[in-house]
């Protein structure tokens, strides 16, 4: 459910971006969609909201799928959701500590899609300039989302971490 939810609203937030100019790349909002789901219900939660939010977004808005810039969004979804049980989102514990380590996972996470997975997808796939990629838009796409998790990210999930506080309400194993 939490990945339909997701993906859903990940689709929706492709078109909500500041573009740099210059390059196809773009401040993207969405990222704290993909970073909540899988700081909150892990990485196969993460993988789904990725790699499916980004090929929908793009097949309905750009009419083709960028393939090489979802499977690095999958990869976030992984890093980030792969400590989530650490995080203590829904117990209402994602604060010092939790907080800290969500966000160097989450800087992990996308410095290896996007300063090495999606640079070398784009040669790979798309035949891309070499020097563009991995001077400019890898380094760019990095920054940008990783500060965008970072900030409004972080504060989302402690103020959803607080507001859950151990609430059975949102816990994913319970909803059968």
């Amino acid at each position: 459910m939490a990945s339909l939810i997701g993906i859903g609203l990940f689709v929706v937030m492709t078109e909500a971006q500041i573009p740099f100019p210059g390059l196809r790349t773009a401040f993207q909002p969405r990222m704290v969609i993909l970073a909540m789901l899988s700081a909150t219900y892990g990485p196969i939660v993460g993988t789904l909201v990725g790699i499916f939010g980004h090929a929908l977004g793009d097949a309905l808005y750009y009419g083709a799928i960028w393939w090489s810039w979802a499977l690095p969004e999958a990869v976030v979804g992984i890093g980030i959701g792969s400590f989530a049980h650490r995080f203590q989102v829904l117990d209402g514990g994602f604060r010092g500590k939790n907080l800290l380590i969500f966000n160097i996972a989450q800087l992990v996470a996308n410095a290896i899609a996007w300063l090495d997975l999606a640079p070398f997808l784009d040669i790979i796939f798309y035949g891309e300039d070499r020097a563009k990629i991995f001077r400019a838009q890898g380094p760019l796409a990095f920054m940008s989302n990783a500060s965008i998790i970072a900030i409004a990210g972080t504060i989302l999930l402690y103020i959803f971490s607080r507001w859950t506080g151990g609430s059975k309400l949102l816990r994913p194993d319970e909803w059968t």
